[in-house]
């Protein structure tokens, strides 16, 4: 009997240690040990470092998660060119400009085989080539969401149908816009340029883009502000000193857990959206931790975490389940996929520099 125990004990150390090595090689191998005290520097839009779904990982590994938030693709590119590797790990590019930074070869390639959620997250949000290289993925699917029509329903009774509330002369400065190329986008939904090619928003002729600077300077009296950040935005609502906005879901979210009865709106127009990705920038100083983030926060736990905090919609469709019934409602989770198939979603513009210039051009009149 003692030798069929034995022989037991010996087979379930034999299993044990394949279990264990199967699982080495799923998530490679990693000292954490020797990570305990290190800090994983993020490079992000606002809200993508919230305790709320960090402390966990912090706690895990015994790290520090520092968020440091940029208020623009074009100040992201401009910190990476800037020598990012040096200063951040992760970021979070957007639609726009995330192939861009591929191409630049500003990030390192993932390795998917230590993500154990990376086949169970969106397979549409997957197969985007824009970060995809020689087989290799060099961007993990995070969040998106739509470039909302936000307004505060206090005071905007009925809820707007279209964009051209930001003219109706009753709310003459007291409108907001992004300080960023895609209020340029926006105008030029206004005006009706996506109608028969939802490309022509990212390629715009000469001709096109003076009327959207024609249109923008004209609705310059409307304007209280060009928001530069979303905590800026929350601001402007908070201490009423606008009514209405485009803006983020992140921006309802936070107001209405203050109280106020802030609410969003996709006009008949149409809306612009992005789909934002994680990435670790090449030679990053903490890859193996950021690695271990991207694992991390794949799971349709953190997931649904990220998205009670913002409002977005999340790459991990599993965590739609685990939100709240009140998130559920908010987000109107039900109709995501026809959200999706809605929203004009970001693009690189290949003469972004003249958009930048016609942007520049309108804040300076």
């Amino acid at each position: 009997m003692k030798k069929i125990a034995l022989s037991l004990l010996v087979l379930a150390g034999l299993f044990s240690s394949c279990g264990k090595k199967a699982e080495e090689a799923k998530t490679g191998t990693v000292d954490l040990e020797a990570l305990k005290g290190s800090t994983l520097n993020i490079l992000a839009w606002e809200g993508y470092a919230d305790a709320s779904f960090t402390k966990e990982f912090e706690e895990k590994y015994g790290v520090t998660v520092k968020g440091t938030y940029f208020g623009s693709s074009d100040e992201l590119v401009s910190k990476l060119q800037s020598g990012g590797g040096a200063s951040y790990d992760v970021i979070t590019p957007s639609s726009d400009v995330a192939g861009y930074i591929v191409s630049s070869g500003l990030v390192e390639a993932i390795e998917t085989d230590q993500i154990k959620a990376w086949d169970s997250l969106s397979p549409t949000l997957l197969a985007m080539k824009d970060v995809q290289k020689d087989g290799k993925f060099y961007g993990m699917p995070f969040t998106w969401g739509p470039d909302y029509l936000i307004y505060n329903a206090d005071v905007i009774k009925e809820t707007p149908t279209s964009w051209s509330l930001f003219n109706d002369p009753k709310y003459k400065g007291k409108i907001a816009l992004y300080d960023d190329i895609s209020s340029i986008y926006l105008v030029a939904q206004m005006l009706g340029f996506d109608k028969t090619d939802p490309n022509a928003l990212y390629n715009m002729s000469e001709n096109q883009l003076l009327a959207c600077k024609a249109k923008l300077v004209e609705m310059k009296p409307q304007i209280r502000k060009f928001w530069a950040s979303a905590g800026e935005l929350d601001n402007l609502f908070k201490n009423k000193e606008i009514v209405a906005a485009v803006g983020w879901p992140l921006t309802p979210a936070n107001l209405n857990k203050q109280g106020m009865n802030i609410k969003a709106v996709i006009p008949k127009e149409g809306a612009t959206g992005w789909i934002d990705r994680l990435m670790i920038v090449k030679d990053a100083k903490n890859k193996q931790l950021a690695q271990l983030w991207l694992d991390y926060v794949s799971q349709p736990k953190v997931m649904a975490q990220v998205a009670e905090f913002t409002q977005y919609y999340v790459a991990n469709p599993a965590a739609n389940a685990l939100l709240s019934p009140e998130t559920q409602k908010l987000m109107d989770v039900a109709s995501m996929d026809a959200m999706f198939k809605t929203l004009n979603f970001w693009q690189p513009v290949k003469e972004r520099k003249r958009y930048n210039e016609i942007w520049n051009e309108v804040k300076n009149q």
